[in-house]
């Protein structure tokens, strides 16, 4: 299993690809099917981010993270089940 800082450091080179997206291998299972979404406030240029892999199911989240230009974040006042689209009930590595 990947420790946190692993999962830290793939955060980071995800993260500054963005927009475009990355085919970064997951830094546990070796697939290149990484995502990142970000959840905040409406306008507010700030979230939460998930980040996991789609094969692995395993993953972390990053508080009060800045929202790159030209990412849509969800917005926090959503139901559950839109705030949530998408989102597996991921393993988080702590």
């Amino acid at each position: 299993m990947a420790t946190f800082d692993e999962w830290l450091d793939a955060y980071e080179v995800v993260y500054r690809a963005l927009p475009a997206p990355s085919d970064l291998p997951c830094p546990n299972c070796g697939h290149r099917t990484l995502r990142m979404v970000f959840t905040g406030p409406a306008g507010a240029g700030y979230g939460y981010v998930s980040f996991w892999c789609d094969t692995c199911l395993e993953g972390i989240h990053v508080s009060r993270a800045p929202v790159p230009a030209g990412v849509a974040a969800r917005p926090i006042n959503a139901p559950d089940e839109e705030r949530g689209r998408d989102i597996p009930n991921y393993r988080l590595v702590t």
